[in-house]
């Protein structure tokens, strides 16, 4: 049963030389994700296979008890020897994978060091005993007369202390945007704060944690200047930066224009965030797992912040690790999920820089026409470099999709590899330009 915990030593393949095929279970496994994990060195040497399907984990209500039984039971039920448990969604997979791992005796993060990451207040807490670049942040009561924390003033960013892909994440700027934002939190916050609960009831929570549980809301001082993230692993208790990437954002919004690999902001730049990444990971107690840390630099002073987090595989880094690498992160992914390390190449790529990039519409409506498969294929056959995947179908309406921000909507994802960043600029204006969507905004 699911509330029993393994105690077997971990089963490891040291000599990397498999007798057979390895299997391999995917939380959440997609069409998309299943070509990128074909890709990987020795591919041919693992079997790939699904658990629990995406619609499962990712949209609508979460029930997770049910979700860790069923997939619990599925892995049970397996006939082979199970190499691994892997996943690359957002909760609640980020704490399936570990739950799992420990029933099953296999290589995975420590529950307690993943929620303490994902939990946005515990972290901050964890963070600010080891660095000084963080904001100024608080609980608001969503029970009472909601506030704002004592000490701090607008603008700030309110947000759930667990949610995922930036929803209910609201940026406020005077008391009238607080209550209008501290109300729809209050409304939404259980959808994930619930389901995050039951996980917070497997650890031993210090007092302050606790106190508040996984349906509260935190408030944090604006950050500014232009973000970027780091990604790497920690194997065998070792951190490791992988690279560094820009987020580069939609002009006077706070929504994602693209990230782009590698990183352009200074070497002195990079250095700090590689450097501030390696002592956050080490103090929330991370091991055997991916991550990823977003930042607010400022590279006239030199000023680098943290934003936030992210204990789990970057899946939307793959195609651009692949382009300016070689090798997408999934390779990362797993080898730690077999307990190897995860080394991975540099620069052996087609491409000098890369970047996935969002086509996004900034008001609801509902998509009478998607560009079709023929357009697209010849978009991608015109300008080399370029895969391109359309979000919404056709008769949605916008606001009804999942996993959005809060001020935006996904139109398309472009993935483009290029020469320089002036290249990719305008790769990826020839793809927006081509790309022939319709929408009915009266409806």
């Amino acid at each position: 049963m699911p509330g029993n915990r393994c105690t077997r030593p971990w089963k490891t393949f040291r000599n990397e030389e498999f007798v057979s095929t390895a299997d391999i279970f995917v939380l959440g496994l997609d069409d998309g994700n299943l070509r990128t994990l074909e890709q990987i060195p020795d591919a041919q040497r693992f079997r790939f296979h699904p658990l629990l399907g995406i619609e499962e984990t990712q949209e609508g209500e979460i029930p997770i008890e049910d979700l860790l039984y069923k997939a619990h039971e599925t892995l049970k039920g397996f006939d082979g020897d199970i190499a691994a448990v892997v996943g690359y969604w957002d909760f609640p997979v980020t704490a399936l994978v570990p739950m799992l791992c420990e029933q099953f005796g296999l290589p995975s993060a420590d529950l307690e060091a993943v929620v303490k990451c994902e939990h946005k207040y515990w972290s901050r807490i964890e963070q600010s005993k080891v660095i000084d670049e963080i904001p100024k942040f608080g609980i608001v009561d969503l029970d009472g007369e909601a506030r704002l924390p004592e000490g701090m003033n607008y603008p700030v960013w309110l947000k759930p202390v667990k949610s995922f892909s930036s929803e209910l994440a609201f940026h406020v700027h005077d008391d009238r945007e607080f209550e209008a934002a501290v109300e729809q939190i209050r409304e939404g916050v259980g959808r994930v704060g619930k389901p995050f609960e039951f996980v917070l009831d497997r650890i031993e929570l210090p007092p302050e944690i606790a106190a508040i549980g996984g349906q509260a809301c935190l408030a944090e001082e604006t950050l500014t200047g232009v973000q970027a993230a780091t990604e790497g692993y920690v194997y065998r208790g070792q951190v490791t930066v992988n690279g560094a990437l820009d987020s580069i954002n939609y002009p006077d919004t706070p929504c994602f224009l693209r990230h782009q690999y590698p990183s352009q902001l200074p070497p002195e730049i990079v250095a700090r965030m590689t450097e501030i990444s390696e002592r956050v990971i080490a103090q929330m107690g991370l091991d055997n797992s991916t991550f990823s840390i977003e930042f607010f630099c400022e590279p006239e002073t030199g000023r680098v912040s943290v934003l936030e987090i992210n204990a789990r595989h970057s899946q939307s880094h793959a195609d651009m690790f692949y382009a300016v690498d070689g090798v997408p992160n999934h390779h990362c992914m797993v080898r730690l999920g077999l307990g190897l390390d995860p080394r991975l190449p540099k620069g052996q790529g087609r491409y000098d820089i890369a970047a996935k990039c969002y086509h996004r519409r900034f008001s609801d409506a509902i998509v009478t026409r998607i560009p079709t498969a023929a357009e697209i294929e010849r978009i991608q056959d015109d300008i080399p470099g370029v895969t391109i995947e359309v979000v919404p179908s056709e008769g949605t309406r916008l606001s009804d999709m999942p996993a959005q921000d809060s001020y935006s909507y996904e139109l398309a994802d472009l993935f483009i590899g290029a020469d320089s960043e002036a290249d990719l600029i305008a790769k990826y204006e020839r793809c927006v330009e081509a790309l022939h969507f319709e929408f009915d905004e009266e409806g």
